[in-house]
């Protein structure tokens, strides 16, 4: 209340301008693929609508020169970004600093660990950093030792030089912030009110039919273990279902090469590549199980979005799965093939015909509410700019 208190005061002393919000560390949107890429756009254009002037910096290999310069209110600026693993996010992100040193925002908004390695620099160029930490990514099992190393020191940098520090989950934000002995905001990942269509080109164009295929979306890659998947459902016997793997490969890597072959030798299994839009809400619309049995995450919003659907969820027994709070979900523990397979035989034998709770839907509807997030967005931005002596300029959020 008193961040609410505060933005009144400066509302009536008559400041005008618009915050300026800059954000770093993702690959781009609208369109592209990742948790965080979805996570930043939303969160981009709900700060829009509360008055803010927000710029993402993204990277030139995701977004074309033919896009237009604004998305829903928010200014796109392609910065270069070479499309090697590794290298990408930390090039991309040390000419993004660059750029924001030159252009002067209220705040730089850092997303994710890796990029946020260059916080340090961005507070030497007399930047007000708040940076989000979306998931524990040295945890991945791509990462060679060096990559995790690089991770935990953008982890350690982040939480220690930021102004202002965020965590998708509650969860996360306690473990850095015993970790770390600051104050880092748990803030959730949220969606918007599902879009349910009647249309079935989509699964016409894919061979599916409607409430006769489990549905996983995610990137491919190991931390996502569409592996698993494939071998759980080649377990089972004649399965008059379909399994739909939504999803690209970040790179041409032999886990991407690897989940293509067991698809193309499993009969049954159908890989879509990356939908958007109308037509991956189709195919929520349509699923009738959503599945994700991936090793770790940080507040997976392909499961949000499908819980606001009110499919049946298989998800892997992990704590940010757990988080979420579905009491209908079926959990399994990782990599435990055999259980994976005995929950999507049980989901086939008796697919589940009751209506979705409706009051359950409701309230993952107002936790994860994207305005609401924005709003507690805000007000971590204030707080860093109060911290370091900054007077805040106006915006009608908050009041």
């Amino acid at each position: 209340m008193n961040k609410i208190a505060d933005m009144s005061r400066i509302e009536q002393q008559g400041r005008r301008r618009a915050l300026r919000v800059t954000m770093l560390g993702i690959r781009g949107f609208p369109d592209v693929q990742g948790g965080v890429e979805k996570h930043a756009e939303n969160l981009a254009c709900a700060l829009v609508a509360l008055g803010c002037c927000v710029e993402a910096l993204v990277r030139s290999g995701y977004v074309a020169k033919t896009r237009d310069a604004t998305w829903r209110g928010v200014k796109l600026s392609r910065v270069w970004a070479p499309r090697i693993s590794g290298f990408e996010a930390l090039v991309h992100t040390f000419l993004g600093v660059l750029r924001a040193a030159f252009a002067r925002p209220d705040i730089l908004h850092i997303h994710s660990i890796g990029p946020a390695l260059l916080t340090p620099l961005a507070r030497a160029l007399g930047l007000q950093v708040v940076v989000t930490h979306h998931v524990l990514n040295y945890e991945n099992e791509k990462w060679s030792g060096a990559g995790r190393t690089i991770l935990r020191l953008g982890e350690w940098a982040g939480m220690t030089f930021a102004n202002g520090r965020i965590a998708v989950s509650e969860r996360l934000a306690e473990q850095m912030t015993s970790a770390y002995r600051v104050s880092v905001k748990g803030i959730p990942n949220s969606i918007g009110k599902p879009c349910r269509v009647r249309s079935t080109a989509t699964l016409q164009a894919f061979g599916l039919s409607a409430n006769r295929y489990a549905l996983t979306v995610a990137r491919i890659d190991q931390q996502k273990r569409q592996l698993d998947l494939i071998a759980a459902y080649a377990r089972l016997r004649e399965p008059q279902w379909k399994l739909a793997l939504v999803g690209g490969a970040d790179y041409s890597g032999s886990y991407g090469r690897a989940v293509a072959d067991a698809a193309a030798n499993t009969r049954g299994v159908v890989m879509l590549g990356q939908q958007t839009g109308a037509a991956l809400a189709e195919l929520f619309t349509h699923a009738a199980v959503f599945v994700l049995p991936s090793s770790h995450e940080g507040q997976p919003i392909a499961v949000l979005e499908a819980a606001s659907f009110g499919l049946p969820l298989i998800l892997s027994d992990i704590p940010a799965h757990r988080e979420i709070d579905l009491p209908d979900a079926r959990y399994f523990n990782v990599g435990d093939i055999a259980a994976l397979a005995e929950h999507l035989d049980a989901i086939f034998a008796a697919p589940v015909a009751e209506t979705p709770d409706t009051h359950a839907r409701a309230r993952l509807l107002a936790t994860h509410d994207w305005p609401t997030i924005a709003q507690r967005t805000l007000a971590v931005y204030f707080e860093a700019l109060s911290e370091t002596g900054v007077r805040a300029p106006s915006s009608r959020a908050l009041s």
